[in-house]
């Protein structure tokens, strides 16, 4: 069913980006590879609990919560909508 402008599906391929670009997002703030012994940044040593439990650890837990509150926040606009969208 086509609304507006927009073409068939568009609606859809909106979510779709919408999702694609989160699911993105999240993948890349994930750590891969080996764990470090001590932390990048403030070379205190982390303990072995806190490397098993998460894969490819490069941070403390001090300096992995200052690292989080510098992130910026995830918007949850949809910049890729249409203006006729938008105006609604």
């Amino acid at each position: 069913m086509a609304v507006g402008w927009s073409r068939d599906g568009a609606v859809q391929d909106q979510i779709d980006a919408s999702v694609e670009d989160a699911i993105g997002q999240v993948r890349s703030r994930m750590p891969t590879g080996d764990s470090l012994t001590h932390c990048e940044e403030c070379q205190t040593a982390i303990p072995e609990a806190r490397r098993k439990a998460i894969s490819g650890v490069r941070l403390c837990v001090g300096c992995q919560a200052e690292a989080e509150k510098q992130q910026t926040t995830f918007s949850l606009y949809n910049r890729r909508g249409s203006k006729d969208s938008q105006l609604r």
